[in-house]
């Protein structure tokens, strides 16, 4: 039992590992003579506690494995944080740039209930409450325009895309720059995040910064300023859509909705008066990261296999319908590359929900990286001497997912990994 209790604390409070059966074995190496050496260290998964490697799901939802997100949130959190002030292979040089936290809407596709911020109550005659299931469902399911939902979560992606070129376009055009001339000068770098409105559509929130021609390790130019980005991207946004497939008849483009807000970063005006800071700014994009259209709307954390399977589950009405229509619209010829029946769940979308440009700062995969490294020193063999190689001969199949009843009880009785609680500190 405590030697179970050690591998399930491991595990950093993972509810659905992956079982993993096979061997890892590593020898020291004479990389003069290729001769093999001694042995250094044997992990064979049949003489664990569990019977198996038990490996951390990952899974970045916090409907399906709290602690597993909380390493997403955190690990987002951090990349964000590094291309706003530094840090994690990012020059502190970055601080200094001109940099904006963005919020771009979708368009709307029917009257929805809402709150209002000047006070008065809702189209429908109601003040709703924050926490009230009405907040974001249509005032009339029958004239509400799903159809057109569906698609623009599906085309969001390609919708940033092309704002991304556009925004390229329009800070050359500011600076007096042509395009071609725009690269050697300066350089846009961007981290964003897709978040789920309450009504079911995709929107995003991005750190935008100009750099200098190499990246954040070059200072930006003279004529670079907050004002002439927030200038730049509300053009680009305008002037950015999408064509879209045209259905018995009916056209469909893609653009974004008329609510752009555009706030240079550590403004006093965000978030209930919270000052704008870089820490404010990467906890608020983080805990997006770790949510989906489950959270927002009430839908399912999972892909289906069968329409029928939504007319039982616990969902709202309003998700149910986005749902039965990205299945219906899935079943069309000229719609099969959006995949929209695989990804009906997400009403839509399928497009990764936090993305940042390559030389934003670092990425979830050095973090994670880093993190293993480390983990895996804590228990490392005595470093081979001078002229040694390590030879690693490892092979692992798949074994299953998730804890036996003992293991699900004893992993309930540990407990909470150090750190797993509260806001991430730097």
């Amino acid at each position: 039992m405590p030697g179970l209790a050690r591998q399930l604390a491991s595990l950093g409070g993972c509810t659905h590992p992956v079982r993993l059966d096979g061997h890892r074995t590593e020898y020291d190496v004479d990389t003069a003579t290729g001769e093999i050496g001694n042995l250094l260290r044997r992990l064979d998964s049949a003489t664990l506690p569990a019977g198996h490697l038990l490996v951390r799901c990952n899974n970045r939802r916090a409907t399906r494995c709290p602690a597993c997100a909380e390493t997403y949130r955190r690990d987002t959190f951090y990349l964000i944080t590094a291309g706003l002030r530094g840090g994690k292979g990012t020059t502190a040089r970055v601080a200094t740039h001109p940099r904006v936290f963005a919020t771009f809407t979708a368009p709307g596709f029917g009257p929805v209930h809402n709150r209002r911020t000047d006070g008065r109550p809702c189209r429908c005659g109601v003040s709703h409450d924050q926490d009230d299931t009405e907040l974001g469902t249509p005032l009339n399911p029958d004239t509400y325009d799903y159809e057109a939902a569906v698609l623009w979560n599906a085309h969001a992606g390609a919708l940033w895309r092309r704002f991304s070129i556009y925004l390229r376009r329009e800070v050359a055009k500011l600076a007096g720059l042509t395009q071609r001339t725009f690269r050697n000068h300066a350089r846009i770098s961007f981290a964003k995040v897709a978040e789920y409105q309450k009504r079911g559509a995709v929107h995003f929130h991005a750190v935008i910064r100009l750099d200098g021609p190499e990246g954040g390790d070059t200072p930006p130019p003279a004529w670079a300023t907050a004002e002439l980005l927030t200038d730049a991207i509300r053009s680009a946004a305008s002037a950015a859509r999408v064509e879209g497939p045209v259905i018995e008849d009916r056209p469909h483009t893609f653009t974004f909705g008329r609510q752009l807000d555009v706030r240079p970063i550590h403004s006093a005006d965000f978030d209930g008066g919270q000052e704008l800071t870089d820490r404010a700014v990467a906890a608020y994009i983080a805990k997006y990261a770790t949510k989906g259209a489950e959270t927002a709307t009430g839908a399912l954390d999972r892909p289906i296999r069968f329409l029928a399977e939504v007319a039982h589950a616990r969902i709202s009405d309003h998700a149910r319908r986005m749902i039965r229509t990205a299945w219906a619209l899935g079943a069309r010829k000229s719609l099969e590359h959006l995949r929209l029946r695989a990804w009906a769940h997400m009403l839509g979308f399928r497009g990764h929900f936090s993305t940042k440009s390559r030389r934003y700062s670092t990425t979830l995969g050095a973090l994670r990286t880093a993190r293993a490294d480390w983990r895996r020193a804590q228990t490392a063999p005595p470093v081979p001497q001078d002229g040694d190689s390590t030879l690693v001969l490892a092979h692992w199949v798949f074994a299953g997912t998730g804890l036996s009843s003992v293991e699900t009880w004893l992993a309930a009785s540990l407990e909470p990994a150090p750190g797993t609680e509260g806001e991430p500190t730097t």
